[in-house]
């Protein structure tokens, strides 16, 4: 059956697949990380600290990884972070006397190398699979795959709090490091080896982007990001935990859940957004939804602040709006860098795209703990809002959509 599929949707659907095995580990790794170490009496700060290392080397790694797909080819650099990520769940199984923080640090540094180059060669992939006259298609695809991978990561949340508590820290880590062993294994007997190598193979010093669509999509993305990390990646859990008194059960069962979702809404985005005859979406749907966006973290903040309804409400039907709405945003994001990417050397572009999604994440997540810590959850959401707002006024200087689809350039890979 896979065997009689055409060339490019067999690699579509070996790539997916890949992504989906990662993103699983890496879901359930760093749910396992925040409430392990928070429950060894880590501060908010310093667990926001073990993920330094883990977003400064995805920003690194999305610059340097775009050029280096383009030499060597995205499937290579995806078997590399498959491998990466074998070895960074492996350092993890060091006896517990090991598990100090700059050992912490470094294993999640190794997995934020890992886990961009496995995406940048997975969204850099779409582009060379789908026809340039396509454009519905490539949004569709590449909000199925990005969807996908979402909903797969809040399964990996609930994975990651459901191992910790009945095997325990590193019985739960040797179980990801080899099911994730066994994929990289298959990846590399069954992914084709030349998707994605340039033409002209590209200097290093053209890894910064010259093109005014993407640099502009790239600051909005910074913000978009941030504004997300500012509350979900150490104040939330924290705050489910510590105030609410919700067992890791719950926390992760929670956020598997809002994540999931927001997965789900990603992937039929092509259907909710405002789009043209040709199911290609308007230039200005972006800066709209964004605003529409920074309403919910405003009005969760200013209710949490004032104690005007029960902190779980706020926080279960708040989110919930603003997943729905995040994922919206997400997805076109996604998409506008695909279209709006060179063909030659594409991962150039997405990766110094995506460099700009991990700078805020790291933003993010440094502001989590610190903002957390110092004045408690609604101040993070107030920031998150002033996030999205900058990324709102950011999107009105991108150019129109069909402006950059008449300059795109694309040929179908026949997988020959």
């Amino acid at each position: 059956m896979f065997e009689r599929l055409a060339p490019a949707v067999r690699q579509y659907l070996l790539i997916t697949g890949n992504y989906w095995a990662f993103t699983l580990t890496d879901g359930a790794l760093r749910m396992l990380v925040v409430l392990h170490f928070h429950q060894l009496g880590y501060s908010p700060l310093q667990v926001a600290l073990l993920f330094l290392f883990y977003e400064v080397f995805g920003v690194i790694t999305n610059l340097v990884g775009g050029w280096l797909g383009a030499r060597i080819g995205l499937n290579r650099t995806m078997n590399i972070g498959l491998a990466m990520q074998v070895v960074a769940l492996s350092m993890l199984l060091v006896p517990a006397t090991w598990l100090a923080v700059p050992w912490v640090m470094a294993a999640q540094a190794l997995s934020g190398v890992a886990k961009d180059l496995n995406k940048m060669s997975a969204k850099s992939s779409i582009k060379l699979l789908v026809p340039g006259d396509a454009q519905a298609a490539l949004f569709r695809w590449v909000a199925l795959l990005t969807g996908s991978k979402n909903a797969l990561k809040g399964v990996g949340f609930f994975l990651g709090g459901a191992l910790l508590t009945m095997i325990g820290f590193r019985p739960a880590v040797a179980v990801m490091a080899v099911a994730l062993a066994i994929v990289w294994l298959a990846s590399i007997v069954f992914l084709r080896m030349e998707l994605g190598r340039a033409k002209v193979k590209p200097k290093f010093h053209e890894l910064m982007s010259k093109s005014r669509a993407i640099n502009v999509l790239s600051a909005a993305r910074l913000f978009l990001f941030g504004a997300r990390d500012i509350w979900f990646v150490v104040a939330l859990p924290v705050f489910l935990s510590e105030s609410l008194g919700w067992d890791f059960w719950r926390v992760g069962g929670f956020l598997a859940l809002w994540v999931i979702g927001y997965g789900a809404v990603q992937s039929i985005a092509p259907r909710l957004v405002g789009k043209r005859g040709d199911g290609v979406p308007n230039a200005h749907v972006a800066p709209a939804w964004a605003a529409a966006l920074a309403v919910v973290p405003l009005a969760m903040a200013v209710l949490l602040a004032n104690g005007l309804a029960s902190p779980a409400v706020v926080l279960v039907v708040g989110l919930g709006l603003f997943g729905v709405l995040f994922a919206i945003n997400s997805s076109l994001h996604s998409y506008m860098i695909v279209a709006h990417a060179a063909e030659d050397g594409v991962s150039l572009d997405v990766g110094f795209y995506y460099m700009a999604n991990a700078m805020g994440r790291l933003i993010g997540t440094v502001l989590s703990g610190w903002i957390f810590q110092t004045w408690g959850l609604a101040t993070c959401l107030a920031w998150s809002a002033a996030f999205v707002l900058v990324a709102a006024a950011l999107s009105l200087a991108l150019p129109r959509l069909p402006e950059a689809a008449a300059h795109m350039s694309i040929k179908e890979n026949s997988g020959d």
